[in-house]
C-alpha cells in the first residue's frame, strides 16, 4: 500500500474532529498527492462527479494486534460491539472510509493536482491510500438500515459564542465551527457540566462548557501544540 496524498485539515488533534465525513459540510479540506502521483493525468475527468471516497490511514491509532470487540463511544464507551459492527479506528488494518463533497479539483499549481474538499472528518496531515468516485447508481441506498448506530441519535447542542470572541475567526471559517460545536463534540461518554474542554482549530483553541443542552465558548485563544488537555475524541 503506497501513501498516494495526504489530506489537510483545520484539525491538529483528533478532538473534535466529526463523528463521520459529511456531517459538517462546511469543513474544507484540501488533498495534496505524493512526488509519483503528483500528475494531472491522474484525475482527468474526476470533476464530474460531486463527491468521492477517501481512503485513508488511522495514522494516529496505529498499534500492534487488534481485538475482536471495541467499545463504541455511541454507546458510552460501556457497551461491547465486534470491531467490524463499528468504525473504531483500532482495527486488524488501521484504514478509514470517508464520502467527501468534491468542491473543486485545481489541475495546476505548485503543489500539482489540489482536491479541494467539504465535510472530512480526517486530521490534517491524515496519509490517502487511494480516491475513488462516488457513484450514486450503485453507492446509494436509500433501504439501507443502520443497525445499533441508527437507533443511537446524537442531540444539537444550542451553541453560545460570544461576538466577540466569534471575531477572532476567519469570516471563511465561522460556519463550520458553528456547525460542529453544534453536534457536541465532547467524547460520547463525557457528561460533567462543570468540565472545560480546549479544541484546537484552525490555528486557534476554542475553550468551551457544555451544561443543558447548551454549549457556551468561553475563550478563544492561538493554538500552539500541547495547549489543550483535553483527551482526544474516538470514534465509533
Amino acid at each position: 500500500m503506497q501513501i498516494i496524498a495526504h489530506i489537510h485539515t483545520d484539525f491538529p488533534t483528533k478532538f473534535g474532529v466529526p463523528r463521520q465525513s459529511g456531517l459538517v459540510e462546511a469543513l474544507e479540506g484540501r488533498v495534496v498527492f505524493e512526488g509519483p502521483y503528483r500528475n494531472p493525468d491522474a484525475c482527468r475527468g474526476l470533476e464530474g462527479f460531486s463527491h468521492i471516497w477517501l481512503i485513508w490511514q488511522f495514522s494516529q491509532a496505529l498499534r500492534e494486534g487488534w481485538t475482536a470487540t471495541v467499545r463504541p463511544p455511541r454507546l458510552g464507551g460501556n457497551k461491547r460491539m465486534g470491531v467490524f459492527a463499528t468504525r473504531s479506528p483500532f482495527r486488524p488494518n488501521p484504514i478509514g472510509l470517508s464520502c467527501v463533497k468534491l468542491e473543486g479539483v485545481e489541475l495546476t499549481g505548485p503543489q500539482g493536482p489540489v482536491l479541494h474538499v467539504l465535510g472530512a472528518d480526517l486530521v490534517d496531515g491524515t496519509p490517502i491510500y487511494d480516491i475513488k468516485p462516488y457513484v450514486p447508481f450503485s453507492d446509494c441506498r436509500p433501504e439501507a438500515t443502520g443497525g445499533f448506530a441508527q437507533e443511537v441519535r446524537d442531540r444539537g447542542l444550542e451553541v453560545e459564542f460570544p461576538p466577540e470572541l466569534l471575531e477572532k475567526i476567519p469570516a471563511e471559517r465561522r460556519g463550520g465551527l458553528l456547525a460542529l460545536l453544534a453536534q457536541d463534540p465532547r467524547p460520547s461518554y463525557q457528561h460533567d457540566p462543570l468540565r472545560r474542554y480546549g479544541m484546537p482549530f484552525g490555528g486557534w483553541d476554542i475553550g468551551f462548557t457544555v451544561s443543558d443542552g447548551v454549549l457556551k465558548v468561553y475563550r478563544v485563544t492561538p493554538y500552539s501544540s500541547g495547549g489543550s488537555s483535553t483527551p482526544p475524541q474516538r470514534r465509533g
